[in-house]
């Protein structure tokens, strides 16, 4: 990796906090069961000029795929589920357990953005022409959900878009 070349944790970071990125992620994730940190992954790549092939999207996702569904989702779905219950919850108490998972959820997402980085450097190595980000953007939505997308998620895309272009 070149020094000038920006990690896809600090891409990732900075990007989701730009303005209405973060909620669209999320309304990507909770319609369409998008993996945030393989979506800002393909944004990051699109910033380097990568476009992703669908085979390459299928053997990446494949490499985070357990990690993702058995650490981070169960992480996400206890602090959820915090939010509003089971007894004692919500609570003072309760509330501070649910930051700290805020925190290990956070933690086991970055550990899934260093696999996802190592296997972007690869092709970012191989060099890369132009690529719309648009394209690198939908190609996850359809991985992750194959029914077509409704007015709200195409909406969270072109936000998505439009402020990575700015970016």
């Amino acid at each position: 990796m070149t020094a000038e070349r920006q990690r896809l944790w600090d891409f990732a970071l900075g990007f989701y906090a730009a303005s209405g990125v973060g909620e669209a992620c999320l309304t990507l994730q909770d319609e369409c069961g998008v993996d945030v940190p393989v979506l800002l992954f393909s944004a990051w790549l699109s910033k380097h000029s990568v476009a992703l092939t669908e085979a390459e999207l299928v053997r990446i996702d494949g490499v985070v795929a357990d990690w993702r569904d058995e650490v981070v989702k169960p992480l996400r779905s206890v602090r959820r589920r915090l939010k509003s219950g089971p007894q004692p919850a919500p609570n003072h108490d309760t509330e501070a357990l649910r930051n700290g998972l805020k925190g290990i959820e956070l933690g086991s997402e970055k550990i899934e953005m260093a696999v996802l980085e190592a296997e972007g450097e690869a092709l970012i190595a191989a060099g890369g022409a132009p690529v719309d980000a648009a394209d690198n953007l939908a190609l996850v939505l359809r991985h992750f959900h194959a029914a077509g997308p409704n007015p709200k998620t195409v909406e969270a895309l072109a936000a998505i878009g439009e402020a990575l272009a700015a970016f």
